[in-house]
């Protein structure tokens, strides 16, 4: 890490539309909308700079602008839709900055709204990981699949069923026992990093070369409208100074009460 503190921005889109949930970015949790917890999770971060949130949407401008966050720019219609990929997110809040404020970050954090459990010791750790990786383009927070992609199929265009991977020199390792086979990781959407020449010069949020960050506790995201009791759940309890992972043995400080 350089001697003078570097601009690291954390980035948090969070569109109106969302039909899993409905409207799930600014619904109450715990008492506070969901986005509230994501702003928290940047702006309790020791290398974090800047929060900033883009959306379309006035209840959720509403709702960073009150729990802390920045808004500078309002994202466009046409970049808020169900497929709105986020290198056109990136890559659209990345101009504005550096177009009307000069504003050009060393890092990029992607926190996305629907996961208020965040450890802010994880987000420096990972921040800390990257920085100390000046080769790399962006860094991903994985962890363990429930199960190998190496026992999935997929069905060709005649209709049969064909192996989605294979390993150069065993044959059948659709068939082989689990502990031979490569170790495979899930993007789990924890925290990921990027460097904004990534994004902006090579079109990608990855870029070629990924250093991961691994994350093994259990990750808690609002998907679904049965996730909500289980996060608020969750929540009370980092209220109350206990673990949010309660019977799983697990204690990690610095979670955002």
């Amino acid at each position: 890490m350089s001697e003078s503190r570097p601009e690291i921005l954390a980035l948090i889109p969070a569109r109106g539309g969302s039909k899993g949930v409905p409207r799930k970015n600014v619904l109450p949790i715990a008492g506070r909308p969901l986005i509230a917890y994501s702003i928290d999770h940047g702006r309790h971060s020791r290398h974090i700079t800047r929060v900033i949130v883009s959306t379309e949407d006035d209840e959720i401008l509403a709702a960073a602008l009150a729990a802390g966050a920045e808004a500078p720019f309002r994202r466009p219609a046409d970049l808020a839709g169900d497929l709105s990929p986020d290198i056109d997110v990136f890559a659209h809040a990345l101009t504005w900055l550096r177009d009307h404020e000069g504003y050009r970050p060393e890092l990029v954090v992607h926190l996305r709204p629907t996961g208020p459990l965040r450890c802010v010791d994880r987000i420096d750790a990972a921040i800390e990981l990257l920085l100390a990786h000046p080769e790399a383009d962006a860094l991903r927070s994985v962890s363990w699949p429930p199960v190998t992609p190496f026992k999935m199929w997929r069905i060709d265009e005649s209709g049969y069923l064909r192996p989605l991977l294979t390993v150069p020199g065993l044959r059948d390792a659709h068939s082989q026992p689990r502990q031979i086979l490569p170790e495979t990781f899930w993007q789990n959407g924890y925290v990921d990093i990027v460097r904004p020449s990534t994004v902006l010069e090579k079109h990608s949020m990855t870029g070629d070369c990924v250093v991961p960050f691994r994350v093994m506790e259990p990750i808690l995201d609002l998907d679904h409208v049965d996730d909500i009791p289980i996060l608020e759940a969750a929540l009370l309890r980092i209220a109350r100074g206990e673990s949010p992972f309660a019977g799983t043995g697990r204690r990690v400080d610095r979670y955002p009460a």
